[in-house]
C-alpha cells in the first residue's frame, strides 16, 4: 500500500473513531450531496422530481446501506460496536444491582487475593533491584545458610579472599563485598543530638556502589581508596529514607558527623530514594566501608582472618562472558587462593575440602533475602487462591446462567430482528468483562491493604518488612491478564448457551423445558466441580494445619514460657572486649536477678532461631575426623542459663562460681555431641577444642551433658552443640539476655530497664519480646500458609454451599407445578424433602468421588512442607469430607423445606 494512502486513512480512521458523531454527520452531508446531484442530472434529462430523486436512491442503494457500506470501510465499526456493547452492558448491569454487586464483590475478593499473594511474590522473587544492567551482576555461591570459621565455604568469604578474587580474577569486570550481617541493633549519636538512637548499619566495600551502578543524590559514593585500612577516613553514607525521616531532606547533611562507640563518621553522600540495599526485606540506614570493621564490631577479625568467612560476594560478568565460563574460571581461581592461604602443608580434611568445593554463581538481578523461604509457601497460597477464584467464576456462571434464561425473550427479539449469534454473544460477553473489570479494579484496591497485611504477619510484629510491594507495570499486567481470563472463564459458557435459543418456545409465556434441562446439566457440572475443588482445598488446609499443631507440639528441649528478651549495645558507649565488658554483663546479670518478680537470668551468645556460632572441633586423644563429623554448634553464656531457659542436666554440672574468666576452661555439651564426639564412655573430664586442629583439642575440658535444645528451627534433627562461659571466650560484644519472671510480662519490663540504668543510665537497652514470640516467629512461614490457606479453603466451601443453594432453589422453583402434581396425588411431604434434599447429596458425593485423587496428586505435591503428617492423611481426609457434606447438606435444606411447604392448589396453576 502506497505511504500517501495511508497519510490519508489514518486520520480518517482516527476521526471516526474519537469523533464519530461528526464523522457519521460529514458522511450523511456527503451522500446527501450525492443524492442531490444525481437527482438534478436525472432531472435534466426528462423525468419528473419524483421519479428522478427514486431512479438516484436507487442508484445509490439506499443511504443507510451506503453508510454501513462507508463505516465498514474505515474498519473501526468493531470499536463503534464495542463502546454500544459497554454502553448496553452498563445499563443492564444497573438495572440488576443486586446481582452485580454480589457478582463485583466475589470478583474483587478472588482477583484481589491472587493480585495480594502475586506482588509479595513479584517483590521477593521477580522484582528487579534499580541498579545498572542487574542482569549481569552474580552471586558467589547460593546465598543461602551460613558461614564458617575454618572450612570452605559456597555461600561466605573471607575480606582476604575477597581481596584475592578482585586482583586476580579473568571473567569480572567489577566486584564487590557487603557484611551479611545487617547491624540492626547498633545505636548512635547524631552530630546536634544528645541523645542515642537506633540505627541499621551495613558494611560494604568501596566498590559496592559504582559496581552497581547506584549514584547518590547527593554528596559522594564510596570509593576503591575507602578500602584502605591505612588510609581510610571514617566516612559514612546515609540512605534515601533515613535522610528523609531523620533529616528532612536537609542538604546541608553533608558533613554531618554520626558516633558509634568511639568514631565519629562524617556523612559524605546519600543514596538514590528508589535504592534501599541488596537485601530484599532490609532496610540499612547507614552504610560504612568494610575498612572500617574493626571501629564498627572490635570482636571481628575479618579483615585478617582468611578463614572468617563472613562476606557476600557481588561481581558484575564482563561483556561476553557467559555465567558458565565465569563459573568456570572463578572455581579454578578459587581453589587456588585456598591452597595459597593453607600453606605448604594442607592437613587432610582441608585438601578434601578444597577438592570438593564448587562455588557456583547466582544471578544477582534480583537481590538476596532470607524471604525467599517464603517462595514455596507463596507459589502454594497462589494455587489456593487460584482455585478459590475458580470455584467462584462457577458460580457467578450459575449466576449468568439463571439471569440469561429470564433474558430469552429479550435474545430471541434481538436474534428476530437480524442480530446474528455472533453479535448477541459478544455482548454477552461484554457484560462479563464488564464485571471483570470492575472486580478487578476493586480487587487492587483489596489486593493493597491484604498484601501490607500479610507482610506485617510475616514480619511478626507490629510494623511490616521494608518490602517494595508498590504497584509496577507487572502487577498491573497480571490484575489485567488476571481479570480478562476470569470474564472469559465465567462468562463465555453461558453466552454460548444464551445464543442457542428457541424463538417458539421463548415467544411463549413459559420457559423451553429443553433450555432449561441443558442449563440444569450445566450447572450441576458446575456444582461438581465447586465440591471437588473445595475438597481439595480443605484438605491442603488440613495438613498444613495439622503441620503447624505438630511443629508447635514439638519438644525443644527448653521452657520458652515467661522468658523475656532483652539486648545492649555496649559498643555505643565505648566499651571494649576486655574485663570491663564482663563487669558490665556480670554486673547487668546480678541487679536484673535482685529485681521483684524475676526468678533466673542469663545471657547468651545467640538465641533460639537468631543464628549460630558453628564450626569443627577436635578431641584430645582422638584420631582427626573433624571432615567426617559434623560441626558443632556453640554458644557463649552465663552461668545461669540453663536454670533460665530450662534445660536439663543429664550428667555432670553445669557453670558454677568456681568456674571464673581466668580459671581452666570448661564446657557443658549436649547429649548428641557427647553420643558422636565421646562414644563408649563418659565425656564427662574430657577435652576438646573449638578448632579442628589438633593443637587446640585441650583448649575446653567438659564438665556436664545437658539434653538436646533447638537452636534454628523447630523441625531440625538433634546436632551436636556446646556451651562456654562468656567470660571465657570473650569474642563479641553482643549478648542477648534472658530473663524469666513471674507475672505479666509488661511489669517486668520497666524493671530490667531500671537495673540497667542502676549500672549505666546511657545504656542502650532494647526489648526484643518474649522467648514465645520468638518460637512462634520461627513457624510464620507455616503459620501463614496454614491460616490463609484454611481462610480460602472456608471460603471456598462457602462459595460451593452458595451455589448449591442457588441452584437446588432454582430447581424447586421449576419444579413446582411437577411438586404440587406428587403431593396432589398423595406423596408424603418428607418425600418430597428428601427427594430434594437427595439432590444436594449426589452434589457432595459426586464432587468428593472427582476430589479424593486430586487431593492425593496435590498431597504428594506439597510433602516437602508437611511435618509428621502424610499427605494421604486418613484423619484429614475424614473431617474434610465431612465437613463438606454437612454444609452441603445444609445449603440444600432450605430449599427442600421449601418444596416440602408447596400448596398444590398454587403449584397447579404455576407456569
Amino acid at each position: 500500500m502506497r505511504p500517501e494512502h495511508w497519510l490519508y486513512t489514518i486520520p480518517l480512521r482516527l476521526r471516526s473513531l474519537f469523533r464519530w458523531a461528526q464523522a457519521d454527520q460529514e458522511l450523511d452531508d456527503e451522500l446527501r450531496e450525492h443524492l442531490e446531484r444525481k437527482t438534478e442530472e436525472y432531472v435534466a434529462q426528462g423525468m419528473t422530481q419524483e421519479e428522478a430523486h427514486r431512479r438516484a436512491r436507487l442508484d445509490l442503494g439506499g443511504i443507510e446501506q451506503t453508510k454501513e457500506k462507508c463505516r465498514d470501510a474505515r474498519r473501526v465499526n468493531w470499536i463503534q460496536d464495542f463502546v454500544q456493547d459497554l454502553r448496553f452492558g452498563t445499563r443492564t448491569l444497573r438495572k440488576s444491582p443486586g446481582f452485580t454487586i454480589v457478582a463485583v464483590l466475589t470478583l474483587a475478593l478472588g482477583i484481589g487475593a491472587n493480585t495480594a499473594i502475586f506482588s509479595i511474590l513479584n517483590a521477593v522473587l521477580l522484582r528487579n533491584l534499580p541498579v545498572k544492567n542487574p542482569k549481569e551482576l552474580v552471586l558467589l555461591g547460593t546465598g543461602r545458610g551460613q558461614g564458617s570459621t575454618g572450612g570452605v565455604d559456597d555461600v561466605l568469604y573471607s575480606y582476604r579472599f575477597y581481596e584475592e578474587l578482585a586482583k586476580r580474577n579473568q571473567v569480572f569486570s567489577e566486584t564487590s563485598a557487603m557484611m551479611s550481617v545487617l547491624f540492626d541493633g547498633m545505636h548512635g549519636r547524631v552530630e546536634g543530638s544528645a541523645s542515642l538512637e537506633p540505627m541499621n548499619v551495613q558494611l560494604v566495600s568501596g566498590t559496592y556502589f559504582s559496581m552497581l551502578g547506584v549514584e547518590p543524590i547527593l554528596g559522594r559514593e564510596f570509593t576503591k581508596l575507602d578500602d584502605e585500612p591505612l588510609g581510610a577516613q571514617a566516612i559514612a553514607m546515609i540512605s534515601y529514607s533515613w535522610w528523609t525521616r531523620r533529616f528532612a531532606r536537609d542538604p546541608a547533611v553533608i558533613g554531618k558527623t554520626i558516633a558509634i562507640g568511639p568514631t565519629l563518621y562524617s556523612i559524605v553522600g546519600v543514596t538514590a530514594g528508589n535504592f534501599s540495599g541488596t537485601t530484599v526485606g532490609e532496610s540499612p540506614d547507614v552504610w560504612i566501608p568494610l575498612s572500617m570493621q574493626k571501629q564498627v564490631s572490635p570482636g571481628w577479625n575479618g579483615l585478617e582472618d582468611r578463614w572468617w568467612d563472613s562476606l557476600y560476594i557481588l561481581a558484575r560478568l564482563k561483556p561476553g562472558v557467559s555465567v558458565a565460563q565465569a563459573e568456570a574460571g572463578i572455581n579454578v581461581l578459587a581453589k587456588a587462593i585456598w591452597r595459597d592461604f593453607a600453606g605448604p602443608v594442607i592437613p587432610p580434611h582441608r585438601q578434601r575440602n578444597i577438592d570438593e568445593a564448587w562455588i557456583p554463581l547466582t544471578s544477582a538481578a534480583r537481590g538476596l533475602s532470607e524471604l525467599r523461604e517464603y517462595s514455596l509457601p507463596l507459589q502454594i497460597l497462589l494455587v489456593v487462591v487460584a482455585l478459590v477464584l475458580l470455584i467462584a467464576c462457577a458460580n457467578i456462571a450459575n449466576l449468568l446462567l439463571a439471569r440469561t434464561a429470564n433474558r430469552q425473550r429479550e435474545i430471541a427479539v434481538r436474534t428476530a430482528v437480524g442480530a446474528g449469534r455472533a453479535r448477541v454473544f459478544r455482548q454477552l460477553l461484554t457484560e462479563s468483562l464488564l464485571l471483570a473489570c470492575l472486580g478487578g479494579v476493586l480487587g487492587l484496591l483489596f489486593a493493597s491493604w491484604a498484601s501490607r497485611a500479610i507482610l506485617v504477619w510475616i514480619s511478626a510484629g507490629p510494623e511490616s518488612l521494608p518490602l517494595n510491594i508498590a504497584p509496577d507495570v507487572r502487577l498491573l499486567a497480571f490484575t489485567f491478564l488476571i481479570s480478562l481470563v476470569t470474564a472469559l472463564l465465567f462468562g463465555t459458557l453461558p453466552a454460548l448457551r444464551s445464543t442457542h435459543v428457541n424463538l417458539t418456545d421463548a415467544f411463549k409465556s413459559g420457559r423451553g423445558a429443553a433450555a432449561l434441562g441443558v442449563r440444569s446439566r450445566f450447572s450441576s457440572a458446575l456444582i461438581v466441580s465447586q465440591v471437588a475443588l473445595s475438597f481439595v482445598l480443605l484438605i491442603g488446609a488440613g495438613l498444613f494445619l495439622r503441620t503447624l499443631v505438630n511443629l508447635t507440639r514439638v519438644n525443644r528441649g527448653f521452657d520458652e514460657k515467661e522468658v523475656v528478651l532483652f539486648s545492649i549495645d555496649p559498643p555505643a558507649l565505648g566499651y571494649e572486649l576486655d574485663s570491663r565488658l564482663v563487669n558490665l554483663y556480670q554486673q547487668l546479670e546480678q541487679r536484673i536477678a535482685a529485681e521483684p518478680g524475676v526468678r533466673a537470668d542469663s545471657v547468651s551468645l545467640s538465641t533460639f532461631n537468631q543464628g549460630t556460632w558453628r564450626t569443627p572441633v577436635s578431641v584430645l586423644g582422638a584420631t582427626p575426623n573433624a571432615g567426617d563429623n559434623p560441626h558443632v554448634i556453640h554458644n557463649a553464656v552465663g552461668a545461669g542459663y540453663f536454670a533460665t531457659m530450662g534445660i536439663p542436666l543429664l550428667i555432670g554440672r553445669t557453670f558454677g562460681p568456681q568456674d571464673a574468666a581466668t580459671s581452666p576452661k570448661v564446657a557443658v555439651i549436649n547429649e548428641t555431641m557427647a553420643r558422636i564426639y565421646f562414644p563408649g564412655g563418659s565425656p564427662i573430664g574430657r577435652r576438646f577444642g573449638i578448632e579442628s586442629d589438633s593443637a587446640h583439642a585441650a583448649d575446653f575440658e567438659v564438665i556436664g551433658v545437658v539434653k538436646d535444645a533447638k537452636y534454628e528451627s523447630l523441625d531440625e534433627r538433634p546436632q551436636p552443640g556446646a556451651y562456654y562461659l562468656y567470660s571465657q571466650v570473650l569474642k563479641h560484644f553482643y549478648y542477648d539476655f534472658e530473663v524469666r519472671y513471674s507475672g505479666d510480662p509488661h511489669a517486668i519490663i520497666p524493671e530490667v530497664r531500671s537495673a540497667a540504668a542502676s549500672v549505666d543510665p546511657s545504656l542502650p537497652l532494647v526489648y526484643q519480646g518474649t522467648l514465645s514470640e520468638q518460637v512462634h516467629r520461627s513457624v510464620a512461614s507455616q503459620s501463614l500458609t496454614a491460616r490463609l490457606s484454611a481462610f480460602f479453603g472456608f471460603l471456598a466451601v462457602f462459595l460451593a454451599s452458595i451455589g448449591i443453594y442457588g441452584l437446588m432453589s432454582y430447581g424447586v422453583t421449576r419444579r413446582t407445578n411437577e411438586i404440587g402434581i406428587r403431593v396432589a396425588l398423595g406423596a408424603p411431604r418428607s418425600r418430597v424433602f428428601w427427594m430434594i434434599l437427595r439432590d444436594g447429596l449426589l452434589f457432595a458425593s459426586t464432587g468428593l468421588a472427582l476430589g479424593v485423587p486430586i487431593a492425593l496428586a496435590a498431597g504428594r505435591l506439597v510433602s516437602s512442607m508437611l511435618f509428621s503428617i502424610k499427605p494421604s492423611d486418613p484423619a484429614t481426609m475424614v473431617v474434610a469430607a465431612t465437613l463438606l457434606v454437612v454444609l452441603n447438606v445444609a445449603a440444600g435444606y432450605l430449599p427442600a423445606r421449601r418444596a416440602m411447604r408447596v400448596d398444590p392448589m398454587v403449584a397447579l396453576r404455576y407456569e
